[in-house]
């Protein structure tokens, strides 16, 4: 995230002598992206963060893919993802390319029994329902539904629930995740014309430290397979840090729509960005004011992304049929557009309360076979009149 923040004790110069009340010192860690060349924070430990008691590779969680090459568009009951206890076991990928891999999760269990690192990739979790705390080592955030989670890659962190009935859209990069450099000044500033500001990202607070040895266990990703790592002294162990790099969070219910006398393009949905896909937020706001605008979107052709809208709540005006939770694929290479009827209904109406959030990838994607047992496989002819 391109601005500064600090929680904890640090001392006042960097790389210098930081002492313990006993006299021993802290252990500080760079901990950054893009070899030096990226967002990085600075963090002091009660412990070497390098000590490691055992490694053990457990699982290979490569997506299984049932198209490769895709050029039909679907629809997928999210829904039907079974809730299952353990967060990890209930994340379940249904569109994957080497760019991104999107996920659902349902987890009924916060991660009492280890601590969890994505060493792949960066994550963003969109609460659909439920809430609780995302516990890191850099501070705790609280979260309920419409809440985006940044997670930038090597974070460690735990997700404490508060109810059982938990509903996660999940997209992991392998790019870093930024704000829209068009929205940003020279100085990393959001501007004024921004949908959103940096008043609305919620940083870190409540930082945990755990002065403690023993065996902990950590899950960590990396190519694709899980590992677990047993480490000797606690995770949470930062008496303080500083920088840019940390996870954050961003309600969907603060973004502030873009709108015109015509309707508008998807990018003034943009919300975050990657060299490789971009996030948008539609939220509900006023529809076009010319007096003979069609508010419903005009038909465009996806000739270089593909197009995929995660629908979380009210009524979705493009769409015929849409349930909360649903996940329509637009591949790149066909033309897509509003139902037959919906640009006629759509005339003289004010507003909408739609909200989703879309993903347009730069690759095509790949369909995984658990996204084909919960596909609609006639989506593709609901255009026909």
């Amino acid at each position: 995230m391109p601005f500064y923040h600090q929680l904890g004790k640090i001392p006042h110069k960097r790389h210098t002598v930081f002492k313990k009340p006993d006299g021993s010192l802290y252990y500080e860690q760079l901990f950054g992206t893009i070899g030096f060349d990226g967002m990085s924070s600075l963090i002091y430990h009660e412990h070497r963060p390098t000590q490691v008691k055992s490694v053990k590779k457990r699982n290979q969680m490569t997506p299984d893919i049932a198209e490769a090459n895709n050029l039909t568009s679907y629809i997928f009951r999210g829904f039907e993802i079974k809730p299952e206890d353990d967060y990890l076991n209930s994340r379940k990928a249904v569109l994957h390319n080497s760019d991104v891999t999107i996920e659902l999760a349902a987890p009924k269990q916060s991660t009492n029994d280890y601590f969890y690192k994505n060493a792949d990739a960066d994550e963003l979790l969109f609460v659909h329902r439920g809430k609780g705390t995302l516990r890191t080592f850099l501070g705790n955030i609280p979260f309920e539904y419409g809440d985006y989670l940044m997670i930038p890659r090597g974070i460690i962190y735990k997700i404490d629930f508060d109810t059982e009935d938990n509903r996660l859209f999940i997209v992991e990069s392998r790019h870093p995740i930024y704000t829209p450099k068009r929205y940003r000044n020279n100085f990393g500033q959001l501007l004024e014309h921004s949908p959103y500001c940096e008043r609305d990202i919620r940083r870190p607070q409540d930082l945990e430290t755990h002065d403690e040895k023993g065996d902990f266990l950590m899950k960590v990703k990396k190519q694709d397979a899980l590992f677990d790592i047993t480490y000797a002294t606690h995770p949470f162990d930062v008496i303080g840090y500083d920088g840019y790099n940390y996870p954050y969070a961003f309600s969907i219910h603060d973004f502030e729509p873009i709108t015109g006398r015509v309707h508008q393009p998807p990018p003034v949905h943009q919300t975050f960005e990657t060299g490789a896909f971009v996030v948008c937020s539609f939220c509900p706001r006023l529809y076009d004011y010319h007096p003979e605008s069609i508010p419903a979107p005009y038909n465009h052709s996806n000739i270089d992304s593909d197009e995929v809208l995660y629908y979380v709540d009210g009524d979705f005006m493009s769409r015929n049929h849409v349930e909360k939770g649903y996940i329509s694929l637009h591949p790149a290479g066909i033309p897509h557009g509003p139902h037959p009827g919906a640009a006629e209904r759509s005339i003289g109406k004010k507003e909408t309360e739609e909200l989703a959030v879309m993903v347009d990838t730069f690759k095509p994607l790949q369909v995984t076979k658990t996204a084909m047992q919960i596909a609609d496989g006639s989506y593709y002819r609901s255009w026909l009149e």
